[in-house]
């Protein structure tokens, strides 16, 4: 490994001399939660609900917010189909050897 020093365009142990963030800075930013990057945006869509599922879930929901508690329990639904198809898979697989 060489000894060569890193040299920054600014002095680290002065923040106050940092070099302002600019639109570009903000543009190639990448958003990460733990050391993966974060999923995108959510698509905002109009849907009609009936107004009990509504209810439901604004009841449900307590401090998170309703339209997060129907995302997670839309998600849930699909991974649970998911697994699901992968038993009947499976299980179809083992009870009738090729």
């Amino acid at each position: 490994m060489s000894n060569a020093t890193i040299t920054s365009k600014w002095d680290d142990t002065d923040l106050d001399t940092a070099p302002p963030v600019t639109q570009e800075d903000l543009a190639r930013a990448v958003h990460r939660v733990g050391l993966q990057p974060a999923p995108g945006k959510k698509t905002k869509i109009s849907i009609a609900l009936d107004p009990d599922v509504v209810s439901w879930f604004k009841h449900q929901s307590g401090e998170r917010g309703y339209q997060t508690l129907i995302n997670a329990t839309l998600r849930e639904a699909m991974q649970r189909r998911t697994l699901e198809d992968t038993l009947r898979r499976v299980i179809r697989e083992e009870l009738h050897p090729a």
